[in-house]
């Protein structure tokens, strides 16, 4: 049974920073992708970033690109998502997930992943 644990969300001003935590446990050799996404009320899950956990390859979307950093721990079985320069249009439940897919040889970004966390929330005031 995959399961998750994050931690990290909260509250900061525009212009702060916060680092998401995740680990991920219950698989036999490991997820190849590890992804953040993120929800606001009403709307569509948004990807935000993934890293292809054999090469560490990270991938971002278009609003996030320079100021949010992907990165993850094996030995601890942990992905990070370190959060800069945050605005409050960045508020919104974040959610970990793992997918052992790869597509065209990149990890997917749709949310559609396998598996996912429980959600951190963020939230950015002006």
């Amino acid at each position: 049974q995959v399961q998750f644990m994050e931690s990290g969300g909260g509250s900061v001003q525009a212009g702060g920073s916060l680092t998401l935590s995740c680990s991920v446990s219950g698989y036999n050799a490991g997820p190849k992708c590890m992804g953040w996404f993120r929800q606001v009320p009403e709307k569509e899950r948004e990807w935000v970033a993934n890293i292809y956990t054999l090469t560490g390859n990270p991938r971002y979307g278009d609003s996030v690109k320079g100021r949010f950093t992907i990165s993850q721990d094996n030995d601890k079985k942990m992905v990070y998502l370190r959060m800069d320069s945050l605005k409050p249009e960045d508020t919104a439940m974040y959610y970990c997930a793992a997918d052992l897919r790869l597509i065209g040889g990149n990890c997917p970004r749709t949310p559609d992943y396998a598996a996912w966390g429980q959600g951190t929330q963020v939230t950015v005031s002006p």
